[in-house]
């Protein structure tokens, strides 16, 4: 049984471990604020609402409606109007190429780069988004298609944490942001300082566990 801990909180975590359309939106959402904001999303996004998460639901939708889910406070992101309109293209194509199964994006997948290269076709998903998505598939869902390793390089590293696909707990959370704040240190040409959030203060004060901080 998977046990995801991205969101590092336990309802959360479960959908992202349950619904693999929840996973990658999740993924679509973790860019430009604090990971456990985004992987929490599909599960703020599924009380919102008040149904499961489903492909062809959410392509369907009006995009004003789903921009004013997105957008109802607290946000589901800090740019919600930009990532309702990503989640929903990310839904109309799973609609169209995977008859609305998130799951069938990686099933059958017969090699790593023929995977990788169907992750970088989605909505959201750069080179880099789709190499550590196929690290975590990979490294906790047991998806290993043919040279998945070489195709995911260097996320699939054993022993790294360079990104989500090595977050399994608290720790390693603190050290995959530990490795980020050195990448940002060396960009700046400066020594590496101590990570920019605390494990034990990911929300901002104020908000609950599951619910996305306001903006």
């Amino acid at each position: 049984m998977v046990d995801l801990h991205l969101a590092q909180d336990a309802e959360a975590d479960r959908l992202l471990s349950d619904s693999p359309l929840a996973l990658l939106v999740g993924m679509v959402l973790d860019q430009q604020v604090p990971l456990e904001w985004a992987f929490a999303g599909p599960l703020e996004l599924r009380r919102r609402l008040g149904a499961d998460l489903d492909a062809a639901r959410l392509a369907s939708m009006d995009p004003d409606d789903l921009k004013a889910l997105f957008a109802d406070r607290p946000a589901l992101h800090r740019y919600p109007g930009s990532m309702a309109g990503r989640v929903q293209e990310l839904c109309r194509v799973l609609v169209e190429d995977y008859e609305g199964r998130a799951e069938a994006v990686w099933e059958g997948a017969e090699s790593g780069a023929e995977l990788l290269s169907r992750i970088r076709k989605l909505p959201g998903f750069g080179d880099q988004k789709a190499k550590i998505f196929l690290a975590l598939l990979g490294k906790q869902l047991g998806v290993r298609p043919s040279g998945w390793e070489k195709a995911s390089s260097p996320f699939s590293d054993t022993g790294s944490h360079r990104s989500v696909a090595d977050i399994r707990d608290e720790a390693t959370l603190q050290k995959v942001r530990e490795y980020k704040q050195s990448l940002k240190a060396a960009a700046k040409g400066a020594p590496a300082g101590p990570p920019a959030r605390k494990v034990g203060a990911r929300r901002p004060a104020g908000t609950t566990r599951t619910s996305p901080p306001t903006r």
